[in-house]
């Protein structure tokens, strides 16, 4: 055998040290907490009804703030929440501050509190603390008591330094306490919640010991309700493992069957939405969250991103979200913290579309839509949009934005939607050159009068060249033509014949001019009334041929081997087609003279 090392070998043995020093991921190290469980059942299942939803905006969200809520902010989030259909609202954390125990008993005394709404407050299992929160609540109608204390390793050994036993006195200790002074206040409905806070960095196991010691206080089984809310308090693992310890929780918590398993993710590793709607697969009942996913360090579980995806996949979310602007109004401002352009579901730009690609697709899955409906068919399945914006209090004003990097799909879109021209895609390949030259020129977003101003421009506003009068007639089987134009200042007769109205167009134009002039291609359609304003349009008094609503025409021509396309619009579609025709053959004089 020989002595020398192998490449192979050299790669497994040698010792791997950072680029830079200062960035060095040798001080992590895999995450430890993961409980065995080889028969999981979660990744086979799917969620097919709402969980319960707690808001925790006014305790969790709040205490993140740089300036936490006034009693006036508070209330005019709390009536928000409500209007939105929260049934439990974490209210605050009444023994923490004076302001805390003022809203509280503001909601109760004034009788701010639906029948259907039950307050949360939030609690350490101390006891002068549990004596003030309760003192808070006196007079409610049903309340939930939140107690929690930290359970996992690296709290228990370097910020309390207790062993595991000590660390279950404590929540024991808090149990007992809840059930005491509840019991002083015998005419509120009490329902009991712990957390082992930092759940998800505690070994799963001795998470579950705690919580079933708690239960034997609380004795859930007796009828007292009873959450369990298990934290991520610092989400550390990827959302399949934090799945895996919900399951097991609920898989080896002895009193399973009378609790409420609450979860209560946040948003270190950006996976907390991830996290909660796998947790409520392994098991979970309950979510505790934010909107707009404001809380300690990089967020909350954003329940208002939870309820929408379960909204989008054809589930009631129980939570209404039609009045979307105004809910992120007032989230915003109560927060004093603005709103990401890319947030999903409500930032300003989550349903608009610059790649030209997507804007294409956007526009025919809209049109196919629209010319295959059925009474039967009213399922939403449009590429690019995963709902309606309509559902959410959106306009489908901004779905397609105009900018260097858009295509022929999204100008047309924008041209359609608010201007009534449904340009044929020929005619789209054409403007979008153009539009595309422009956005490079100002090297910004096109709006949308700028898109149609340079729609007429190029188009509708070819300068002194004017169809005045014609007449068409038939005789023996071929179509006459015989009228006026004015092509720089100066007014020429045309008279040409063909079969048909716009071909003996043609034919005298290209007696008068001696070009070669070929028809590509043609396509029209009347244009809706509400359309008209201010777009171009014009009427016509010198045909018969009119119709209840302006037409469009689009012409394409052959110009001595060149194509060029045109546009014409008027309340005739014969004098459409005939401008239509006019406009294509004086950008070819326009290039030519150029």
């Amino acid at each position: 055998m020989s002595d020398q090392t192998t490449p192979t070998a050299v790669a497994k043995t040698a010792k791997i040290t950072p680029k830079n020093a200062a960035f060095d991921f040798r001080k992590y190290r895999p995450f430890a907490f993961a409980p065995s469980l080889p028969d999981r059942t979660w990744p086979s299942k799917t969620i097919e009804k709402s969980p319960i939803w707690a808001s925790v905006d006014l305790r969790d969200g709040n205490q993140a703030l740089i300036d936490p809520m006034t009693i006036e902010q508070k209330m005019r989030f709390f009536k928000t929440l409500v209007e939105v259909g929260f049934k439990e609202i974490e209210i605050g954390f009444p023994s923490a501050a004076q302001v805390e125990f003022d809203f509280t008993r503001k909601l109760i005394e004034e009788n701010h509190v639906p029948d259907d709404v039950t307050l949360q407050v939030l609690v350490q299992a101390r006891e002068h603390l549990i004596a003030r929160t309760f003192e808070s609540l006196k007079g409610v109608k049903r309340a939930v008591v939140h107690v929690y204390n930290s359970t996992s390793r690296v709290q228990r050994e370097k910020v309390y330094a207790k062993n595991k036993d000590e660390i279950k006195e404590i929540a024991i200790t808090g149990a007992k306490l809840l059930k005491e002074y509840a019991a002083k206040y015998p005419e509120t409905d009490w329902v009991f919640q712990y957390s082992p806070e930092s759940f998800s960095q505690t070994e799963t196991e001795y998470a579950v010991e705690v919580c079933d010691a708690v239960c034997d206080v609380w004795q859930p089984q007796q009828g007292q309700e009873v959450i369990f809310n298990l934290p991520a308090t610092v989400e550390a693992s990827m959302p399949n493992v934090f799945a895996d310890q919900v399951e097991y929780f609920c898989r080896n918590l002895p009193q399973r069957e009378h609790v409420i398993i609450s979860l209560h993710t946040h948003n270190d590793r950006g996976c907390a939405v991830a996290a909660a709607e796998l947790g409520v697969l392994a098991g979970a009942d309950r979510i505790e969250g934010t909107l707009l996913g404001n809380g300690e360090r990089t967020g909350n579980m954003d329940i208002m991103v939870m309820a929408m995806n379960l909204f989008s996949q054809g589930i009631d979310p129980e939570l209404d979200f039609s009045n979307m602007s105004e809910i992120v109004q007032v989230v915003s401002e109560c927060n004093n913290l603005p709103l990401h352009p890319r947030h999903p579901y409500v930032g300003e730009l989550v349903f608009t579309a610059f790649s030209g690609s997507h804007q294409d697709a956007i526009k025919k899955s809209l049109d196919y839509n629209e010319n295959n409906q059925t009474e039967t068919d009213n399922v939403w399945d449009v590429a690019y949009l995963p709902i309606d914006p309509a559902h959410i209090g959106r306009s489908y004003q901004d779905v397609v934005r105009i900018n260097s990097q858009s295509g022929k799909g999204g100008v047309a879109y924008i041209l359609q939607r608010n201007y009534g021209f449904n340009l044929p895609r020929w005619m789209q390949i054409d403007f979008s050159r153009v539009v595309q030259k422009q956005a490079e020129a100002v090297a910004r977003e096109l709006q949308n009068d700028e898109i149609l101003q340079t729609f007429e421009d190029t188009y509708l506003q070819q300068g002194k060249f004017e169809l005045l009068d014609y007449n068409v007639s038939n005789k023996g089987g071929e179509v006459y033509f015989s009228g006026q134009v004015q092509m720089n200042n100066d007014t020429i007769d045309i008279d040409g014949t063909g079969n048909g109205p716009l071909s003996s167009f043609i034919d005298g134009l290209a007696q008068h001019t001696g070009k070669s002039l070929h028809i590509i291609n043609y396509a029209e359609h009347a244009i809706n009334p509400h359309h008209n304003s201010g777009n171009g349009i014009d009427d016509d008094t010198n045909s018969d041929n009119k119709t209840n609503a302006n037409a469009a025409a689009y012409i394409q021509l052959n110009v001595d081997g060149e194509v060029y396309s045109g546009i014409g619009t008027c309340s005739s579609t014969v004098s459409a087609m005939l401008k239509g025709a006019l406009s294509a053959f004086a950008q070819a004089l326009s290039v030519a003279a150029a």
